[in-house]
C-alpha cells in the first residue's frame, strides 16, 4: 500500500483562538505547530476564493487535529450540530475519567453539553454524553471502567 500514515483529521473553525483554547484546555490537546498559506496554489487546492488559510495543528494520544481558520473568506456555518446519520465526519470521541468534570472543563473552554443525550448506565459503570465544541462538532465523552484505550464494545 502507498499509504504510509493518517497525517490529521481538518476541523473548520469560525474563530481560531477561541478553538486552539477549547481544544487545549477542555480536551487536553497540545499544540504542535501552526501554518499560514495564501495564493493561486492555496485557492487551487482548497477551492475557496480568497483561500488565505490559517491554521493550527494539535495533538492528544498520537492523534492530530488541524483546525482551519479562513479570514478572508469566513466560514459557511449550519446549523449545529449536525445529525449522526448525516454522512461525513459525525464527532470526535473522548474516554474520561470523570464525565461529570469532563463536561464541567468543556462548558468552562465554551462548548456544550447535549443535555438530552446523556446516559448512564449503572449495570455497566458506564456514563457517556455529547458535547460540542465553540462551533457545534459533536464530542462524545464515555466514561466506562477498565482500559481507556479499548474501543467500545471490545
Amino acid at each position: 500500500m502507498n499509504i504510509q500514515r493518517l497525517s490529521h483529521i481538518g476541523i473548520c473553525v469560525s474563530d481560531l483562538q477561541r478553538s486552539v483554547t477549547f481544544y487545549r484546555e477542555a480536551l487536553g490537546f497540545a499544540e504542535l505547530s501552526r501554518l499560514q498559506v495564501e495564493g493561486e496554489q492555496s485557492e487551487t487546492l482548497l477551492e475557496i476564493r480568497g483561500g488565505k488559510l490559517e491554521a493550527v495543528y494539535l495533538e492528544r494520544d498520537d492523534t492530530r487535529i488541524e483546525l482551519l481558520y479562513y479570514p478572508e473568506a469566513g466560514v459557511i456555518d449550519i446549523d449545529p450540530p449536525p445529525p449522526m446519520n448525516r454522512v461525513g465526519l459525525s464527532h470526535l470521541s473522548m474516554r474520561v475519567a470523570d464525565i461529570d468534570q469532563a463536561v464541567r472543563d468543556v462548558e468552562t473552554a465554551g462548548g456544550h453539553l447535549m443535555g438530552h443525550t446523556r446516559v448512564d448506565n449503572a449495570k455497566w459503570g458506564t456514563h457517556a454524553a455529547f458535547v460540542t465544541d465553540p462551533d457545534g462538532l459533536r464530542i462524545e465523552l464515555l466514561q466506562a471502567p477498565g482500559d481507556p484505550g479499548a474501543l467500545p464494545g471490545s
